[in-house]
């Protein structure tokens, strides 16, 4: 990819942290803030709330993105839970839960969590599926926990954010500071207004569903929101994928109509050829993009991304 393809997604970038502040980097258009059905289970580890759906079969966690909930993956419960245990994850702060204690690094504390999960419960190398930040999540414990993860599916979440590559660590850290500092700052309406504007601007291309998603995202905790933005942000988590050994999919988005960017229109495989490029320290990995789609794939996409999502689990 051309050096000023690269700098078309790192102008995106930019344009999307500072429309949204609160999401960096699903459910269908009628998604509704409660779950898909009825929990057969809920329980606290560490900075996780997680909920039990499904009687028997192969496990599966669910990771949502910045400020998301078990919401956002509504209708994947439905699915899945037929045939396969589904495992909904809250992160603290999140769809109104409690924010972390101020201790550490909250993605951190989320990855021990998330450990200490699949060990307890005695859990066999689970397919763990993430959206956005939780994409990010899923592709880090990979690497970190490979003997943990029976593969993984990262739907537009990335080792290191679009961009950032191109930059040095302090200047990623003082980036991350400003957004951190941006999203604390905003007044509740402020804060509301951001996640409006991102889900229209970049969340879906429905107007209805990012009117109906944006209030769910904003009931998350601001400064929680914050918080773990910015340590998404700051952070290069490529190396890491080198000690993965689960299979990786990443699920990202194309839509022509975003595809203009200044000078520079991207080509759908361009995009795929740069997302696998950011992927490239992982050992068995593979990218695909779903159209037309924007950031919240299993929005505009539900079927799409139901198959690929089922394909992947079927094969590994």
């Amino acid at each position: 990819m051309s050096h000023r393809i690269v700098f078309a997604f790192r102008a995106a970038a930019v344009l999307m942290a500072a429309c949204a502040a609160a999401t960096l980097h699903a459910a269908t258009p009628g998604a509704a803030p409660a779950a898909a059905s009825a929990t057969t289970g809920s329980t606290q580890v560490g900075t996780l709330t997680i909920e039990r759906h499904g009687k028997a079969g192969r496990p599966v966690i669910l990771v949502p993105g910045l400020a998301g909930g078990p919401w956002v993956w509504k209708d994947t419960i439905a699915d899945l839970e037929k045939s396969h245990v589904v495992y909904a994850v809250t992160l603290a702060g999140f769809d109104g839960t409690p924010a972390p204690s101020a201790d550490g690094n909250w993605m951190d504390r989320a990855d021990a969590s998330l450990a200490q999960f699949i060990q307890q419960s005695h859990l066999d190398k689970p397919i763990i599926v993430g959206h956005s930040l939780g994409g990010t999540l899923a592709l880090r414990f990979a690497g970190r926990h490979p003997d943990l993860t029976g593969g993984v599916v990262a739907v537009d979440g990335l080792p290191i954010f679009p961009g950032m590559e191109r930059v040095s660590p302090d200047q990623r850290a003082a980036i991350a500071a400003q957004l951190k500092a941006k999203t604390e700052s905003a007044t509740p309406d402020a804060f509301k207004a951001q996640q409006l504007q991102y889900m229209q601007a970049v969340g879906t291309l429905d107007p209805a569903t990012a009117t109906r998603v944006a209030p769910l995202n904003a009931r998350s905790d601001q400064k929680a929101v914050a918080r773990y933005m910015a340590e998404d942000a700051g952070a290069d988590f490529r190396p890491e994928l080198k000690a993965a050994k689960a299979p990786i999919l990443e699920i990202t988005a194309f839509a022509d109509q975003d595809a203009q960017m200044g000078p520079v229109k991207i080509t759908k495989e361009q995009k795929v050829a740069y997302y696998a490029a950011l992927l490239a320290d992982a050992p068995n990995v593979k990218v695909i993009a779903l159209a037309p789609s924007r950031h919240y794939v299993m929005l505009d996409q539900p079927a799409a991304f139901g198959k690929a999502l089922n394909d992947f689990i079927g094969a590994h």
